[in-house]
C-alpha cells in the first residue's frame, strides 16, 4: 500500500467532498468544540445522518453547554433524546457530563476512555477531532472500506484496528479519520459502490477482483424474538396515566402499564393480569402497534380503560417510540369517517 498516494487521494478528495455538518463547525482558530464532537460521536452510534441531524441541533438546544447537561435532571436529558433510541448513551452522557464539570475536561484519548460510556471509538473520535492526537477510529464505515482495500471477507475487530492505526496519517488524524467514514457513508456503501468515483480505486483489491460488494461478507444475525404484549390506555393521548420503565435499554422513561403474553397464554391471560393489577375496567380496543427493537419485534395491542389512578400530561415526560406508537392508536380511534 503507497500511504503517501493513499493519504493524498484521500484528503484531497476529502476537501472537495466533505459532508456539511453541525457538529463539524469550527471557531476562528479552526477548532472543534470537544463538547459538541462528543455529542454527535454518541448519538451517530445508532442513528443515520439525516435523522441524527435533527436530533443534535434539539439536543444541543436544550442543552448547550456541558455545564448545562450536567446540571440538568436526568427525565429532561431523556427527554431531550427522546426518539433516538438506546437511551443508555443518554444516561452516560449525563453521568460523563457531571464527570466533567467536578474533573475536568479530558483532552486525551486515555482521558475519554475513563468517563462513563465512552469506548474506543468515540474516545478515539473525540481525541482525533477535538485535540488532534493520532488516534484511528474504527466503525462500520471505516471497517468496510478497509476490508474492500484489502480485499478481506471476515475481517476480525484486531485486524481491522490494527489495519486503521497503520493506515492512520499522524499528521491529519482528524481530517484523516472524517474522509474515511464520509468515505464509507457516501461512495463506498455497503451495496452498489460508486467505485468510479472512489479517490482510493486506484489501489484497492476489491475493486480490482472485479466485485467489491462481497467484501466484507454479510455478518450473520442473530434470531428475531416475536414478542406479544397487552397495554392499557386510561385517560387520552394527551393525558394518560403513565409508569416508569426500568431495565438497562428503557430505564429512565415512562410508557403506558403493559403485560407480556406469556408463550403458553392468550391474550385474554396477559389483559386480566394487567388489569386486575391496575385496578381497571376496560373498554375498547384500539389496535396494535409493532415496533422493532434490538432481536426483538414487539406486537402491542392497546385496550382503553378506566381507573382511578393519577394522569400525566404526556409531554411532560420522556417515552420510547414504542408508546408514541401506542398513544397514536387512541387518536387514530378517535377519528371519524365523513358522512356524505
Amino acid at each position: 500500500m503507497n500511504l503517501p498516494a493513499l493519504h493524498a487521494a484521500l484528503l484531497g478528495w476529502f476537501s472537495v467532498q466533505r459532508r456539511d455538518l453541525p457538529w463539524r463547525v469550527t471557531d476562528e482558530q479552526g477548532r472543534r468544540d470537544p463538547y459538541r464532537v462528543w455529542v454527535s460521536e454518541v448519538l451517530l452510534q445508532q442513528t443515520q445522518v439525516v435523522r441524527g441531524r435533527v436530533y443534535f441541533e434539539r439536543f444541543l438546544t436544550a442543552f448547550p453547554t456541558v455545564q448545562a447537561l450536567a446540571s440538568a435532571p436526568q427525565e429532561a436529558v431523556l427527554k431531550a433524546w427522546e426518539g433516538c433510541g438506546y437511551y443508555a448513551r443518554a444516561r452516560n452522557l449525563h453521568r460523563a457530563a457531571q464527570q466533567i464539570v467536578q474533573s475536568g475536561l479530558p483532552s486525551t484519548y486515555e482521558g475519554w476512555r475513563a468517563l462513563p460510556g465512552v469506548g474506543p471509538y468515540t474516545a478515539a473520535a473525540v481525541a482525533s477531532l477535538a485535540f488532534g492526537e493520532a488516534q484511528a477510529v474504527l466503525d462500520g464505515n471505516v471497517r468496510r472500506v478497509l476490508s474492500r482495500l484489502y480485499a478481506v471477507e471476515e475481517p476480525t475487530p484486531r485486524w481491522a484496528q490494527e489495519t486503521a492505526d497503520a493506515l492512520l496519517d499522524s499528521d491529519h488524524p482528524g481530517e484523516w479519520n472524517e474522509a474515511l467514514m464520509d468515505l464509507g457513508a457516501t461512495i463506498c456503501t455497503p451495496a452498489n459502490p460508486r467505485c468510479a468515483e472512489c479517490p482510493l480505486s486506484a489501489q484497492c483489491a476489491a475493486f480490482a477482483s472485479g466485485d467489491p460488494a462481497q467484501y466484507p461478507a454479510p455478518k450473520k444475525r442473530a434470531a428475531v424474538r416475536q414478542i406479544s404484549a397487552v397495554a392499557l390506555l386510561i385517560g387520552t393521548a394527551q393525558q394518560a396515566y403513565l409508569e416508569p420503565r426500568t431495565g438497562a435499554l428503557l430505564g429512565g422513561l415512562w410508557g403506558l402499564p403493559l403485560e407480556e403474553v406469556g408463550p403458553d397464554e392468550d391474550e385474554a391471560a396477559a389483559l386480566l393480569r394487567l388489569t386486575a393489577r391496575l385496578g381497571a375496567a376496560t373498554g375498547r380496543r384500539l389496535g396494535t402497534a409493532q415496533h422493532s427493537m434490538t432481536h426483538r419485534t414487539l406486537a402491542v395491542t392497546v385496550y382503553a380503560a378506566e381507573a382511578d389512578l393519577p394522569l400525566t400530561p404526556v409531554v411532560q415526560r420522556p417515552l420510547p417510540r414504542l408508546d408514541h406508537k401506542l398513544l397514536a392508536l387512541d387518536s387514530a380511534d378517535r377519528v371519524q369517517p365523513a358522512l356524505f
